[in-house]
């Protein structure tokens, strides 16, 4: 008990608060992200984590016009890339990292003002290329639908695939955590 009044006094807030909003908003209005990449569609996907993760946190109401909204949320997604980090003796790519990043501003449709703006929110995610590279002990592994022995099976273009969609939509969901806590605490 004395720890929950000692976080509470201590001026510390929780993202999901959202301390850094009006407290009069009650709703927003997410745009539709730009598509800076070359990665055709890739916002639509990101508007779908974009989305559950408002949605999530109980704090806005998604509404679907910007008349209806007390906020108006609009961005792009600025980059998106894979690069490889590690290789075997041959130089043959085992490990890759993936990343996107994007930017986004949000408007208090009152006041007409922004009230939040940030040039760069990103994520990265790093996956294995080859079965040897996969560590199906980490988070990472555990949190698909593979075991051990599958991955050790599969040839090398199928663990790329599969390692890839993964991390890409672990990227999406870390740069749509990043970005609602960056807006929500005024970061």
């Amino acid at each position: 008990m004395a720890l929950a009044i000692g976080a509470a006094g201590c001026g510390y807030h929780f993202a999901a608060e959202g301390s850094g909003l009006p407290s009069d908003a009650k709703t927003i209005y997410v745009e539709r992200f730009g598509n800076r990449t070359r990665v055709t569609g890739i916002n639509d996907v990101f508007m779908r984590y974009l989305a559950d993760e408002i949605s999530n946190h109980k704090r806005l109401q998604i509404v679907d016009s910007r008349q209806n909204a007390d906020l108006v949320l609009s961005g792009d997604i600025t980059f998106d890339d894979s690069l490889p980090i590690a290789f075997n003796a041959a130089a043959e790519p085992t490990l890759y990292t993936g990343s996107i990043s994007a930017q986004a501003a949000l408007i208090d449709e009152h006041t007409r003002k922004v009230i939040w703006s940030s040039r760069d929110i990103s994520a990265s995610q790093n996956f294995p290329v080859v079965a040897g590279a996969a560590i199906t002990t980490s988070p990472y592994f555990l949190q698909q639908n593979l075991r051990s022995q599958d991955i050790a099976q599969m040839p090398d273009i199928q663990v790329a695939q599969t390692q890839a969609a993964t991390a890409q939509n672990q990227e999406m969901e870390f740069l749509a955590q990043n970005l609602y806590n960056s807006m929500s605490e005024g970061f």
